[in-house]
């Protein structure tokens, strides 16, 4: 069974929904999975850390139009129509503003990548970022290292009148728990046992700019989230608002422009892999 994992979030446009996964029975996939008579694998571990068993990275053919993606066929993990850029951006949960250096053909060359995973099961987003992140330095030869530069940034932070979630003791070591939907102009968030730094991170994949958690709150909570995105034909009258205003009116916390020092990866080598 082929199981589509996620695909190239809106602000990105080289996206996950994140990769954004979401939790369906057991292992995780985006709510735009299409399955048939489906055998879902467990899981991973949660702590598990895994890397590539075997994996090939071929260019992605020039008739292929599908876009970027990413499947789930069994055990197989699919990166297909991806440029190096873009590994960047889903592996390090980056915006482009926080990588220097590249050259120019990781922006234009898109690759596909088919490997087997180490360990055993369906992987998480963090699991699927930890493997992005391997396949650069073993195939492509990357390296890079880290600064902090201060630049433009969205600041998460509790708004006045406090948060307006749920706060979820079940299982505080558990997984994340995310459904999400598109139609008409609205996108929708369900997310349950969800932490502030994971909520920045789905948050960045649909701006334009990295968003730093200071809320300052450690708990994991319960909430939805619903807007209008940026390029919405005409909106309804009851149409949801825009995403700032919608934080802070559904779940009680605020986005604001600030500066601040913020991750950015230096790319000091970088070469196209060899034919496999």
């Amino acid at each position: 069974m082929n199981q589509r994992l996620a695909s190239v979030p809106r602000r990105l446009r080289v996206v996950v929904a994140a990769a954004i996964f979401i939790p369906c029975g057991m292992g995780f996939m985006s709510a735009r999975a299409q399955q048939s008579n489906p055998v879902l694998q467990k899981p991973m571990p949660k702590d598990a850390d895994p890397d590539w068993d075997v994996a090939t990275v071929k260019p992605t053919s020039p008739d292929d139009t599908r876009g970027q993606h990413i499947n789930m066929d069994g055990r197989r993990v699919l990166l297909l129509g991806t440029t190096v850029e873009q590994f960047l951006l889903l592996g390090y949960g980056v915006q482009k503003s926080q990588l220097a250096d590249l050259p120019d053909w990781t922006k234009t060359q898109k690759w596909d990548v088919s490997g087997i995973p180490t360990v055993d099961g369906t992987p998480s987003l963090q699991q699927v970022m930890a493997l992005i992140r391997k396949i650069l330095p073993e195939r492509f030869g990357m390296k890079l290292h880290h600064e902090q530069r201060e630049q433009s940034v969205f600041a998460l932070t509790v708004a006045k009148n406090g948060p307006i979630m749920t706060e979820n003791t079940s299982d505080p070591h558990g997984w994340m728990q995310q459904n999400n939907r598109e139609a008409n102009g609205r996108h929708t968030e369900m997310l349950k046992n969800t932490s502030m730094q994971e909520l920045a991170l789905i948050l960045q994949f649909h701006v334009d700019r990295p968003v730093v958690d200071q809320t300052n709150l450690k708990g994991r909570y319960d909430f939805n989230l619903t807007w209008t995105v940026d390029d919405a034909p005409a909106p309804a009258d009851d149409a949801p608002p825009a995403l700032v205003t919608a934080i802070q009116e559904q779940i009680g916390l605020k986005l604001s422009k600030a500066k601040a020092p913020v991750d950015t990866l230096v790319i000091d080598t970088v070469s196209k892999p060899d034919s496999n």
